[in-house]
């Protein structure tokens, strides 16, 4: 069962990337707006507690910073995480991806491994998997749901790799 492809503007790499695939995949680009949104959330509650203050303790304002980071480096994640996902998805620029990808077939052909790993769950579970997690990342700001289950359930644009490779 071959998931539907969608119409995107660049080819489309995978619908279903699996987690460690995803984070491996990520950008310099990525790491640094994660970094700038990390860093954003305490000094934006810096800046209303200086200017419009609430009062708060030196050990209050503290514990605030301290969840603003946390609320930070989990927002940057998610952010960083759904940029990956819509390179994969070919929502945006992806050549780099595309590159890596064809490495990566090659080098676990060549080991004699399937691509998307495997699963020793049975195939009605995987199927589920696939259906939960693909596309998952457009809905991060509802509910995150990550692919960690190896499945054969990918979409993929042809060409992002040659057919004489398979």
């Amino acid at each position: 069962m071959q998931s539907k492809l969608h119409k995107s503007a660049y080819p489309v790499i995978d619908t279903d990337p699996i987690f460690g695939r995803v984070v491996r995949y990520f950008r310099w680009s990525d790491y640094a707006k994660g970094v700038a949104w990390t860093a954003y959330a305490p000094a934006f509650m810096y800046f209303l507690e200086r200017f419009q203050p609430l009062g708060l303790s030196k050990q209050a304002l503290h514990k605030t910073m301290k969840v603003s980071v946390v609320v930070g480096v989990f927002h940057a994640f998610l952010m960083m995480y759904t940029n990956s996902s819509a390179r994969f998805f070919g929502y945006m620029e992806n050549a780099r991806e595309i590159k890596m990808y064809r490495e990566e077939y090659l080098k676990l052909k060549g080991e004699g491994k399937p691509m998307h790993g495997v699963s020793r769950l049975p195939l009605s579970l995987q199927r589920v998997a696939a259906s939960y997690s693909t596309g998952a990342f457009m809905n991060f700001d509802v509910f995150p749901i990550f692919n960690f289950v190896n499945h054969p359930y990918h979409g993929q644009s042809e060409g992002v790799i040659p057919e004489e490779w398979k």
